[in-house]
């Protein structure tokens, strides 16, 4: 029996997909929607998305940006293929009208947290991967992520929070900072805290909906403090 719910016939056309795709029902089902309706959830999608977001960004860039060399295509590919960006990506295609969600999440607004909007995106490519190869999910990717890399591109050098505290405390002899993540609550409703150290010492504590916010919350916070160290 079909899972696939007819409003997802309109996304099922702009990705060239049959309207009765299992995949991609499977690709929008929130683990909280699964746990209440005893069926799969996108997880598994959402891993095998994330690497071909990956290799497809990664081909984007070595393609079309010759002057970027390894490192510097590496900083834009990690400024583009993060969450914010994905969960940017998953709004400009409406994809929050299609995700479906447990009434937990439905009460907490689950459908405007990044993390679950990223997550999604991620699955949907992989279904369409799935379905219609790596050059049909390649050429989709490259699509929605093309205007992101293209700025990212323009200057490279401006990285992210945690590459940032990186080089400035390699630079400073202290060392590569070291991050742990405890997480609480529910699967489909987790959070997580993190801290960062640097040489031994307590530097930053960051909180989110997913360990890659409260990382990169933490390295904002010891940035911030980096005058202090």
């Amino acid at each position: 029996m079909s899972l696939l719910l007819s409003p997802l016939t309109a996304l099922a056309e702009r990705l060239g997909v049959s309207p009765e795709s299992e995949l991609l029902a499977l690709a929008v089902t929130h683990s909280s929607y699964a746990a209440e309706h005893d069926c799969r959830s996108n997880e598994r999608l959402e891993f095998l998305g994330d690497a071909v977001v990956d290799l497809a960004v990664a081909d984007l860039i070595v393609n079309e940006y010759p002057e970027l060399d390894e490192g510097s295509g590496s900083l834009v590919r990690s400024r583009v293929v993060n969450e914010a960006s994905l969960a940017r990506a998953a709004q400009r295609l409406n994809l929050g009208d299609f995700i479906r969600i447990g009434r937990g999440e439905v009460k907490s607004h689950g459908l405007e947290r990044p993390s679950l909007l990223a997550d999604a995106f991620e699955a949907v490519v992989a279904a369409l991967y799935l379905e219609r190869g790596f050059d049909a999910a390649k050429t989709f990717v490259q699509v929605s992520l093309g205007e992101d890399v293209a700025s990212a591109a323009l200057s490279p050098d401006d990285v992210d929070p945690k590459t940032r505290l990186r080089k400035w405390s390699e630079a400073g002899g202290r060392g590569v900072p070291v991050y742990d993540v405890t997480s609480d609550g529910p699967a489909h409703e987790m959070s997580f805290e993190a801290t960062v150290s640097i040489a031994g010492q307590l530097r930053g504590t960051g909180k989110g909906k997913s360990k890659k916010i409260a990382e990169t919350q933490a390295a904002l916070a010891a940035w911030e403090r980096r005058r202090d160290a």
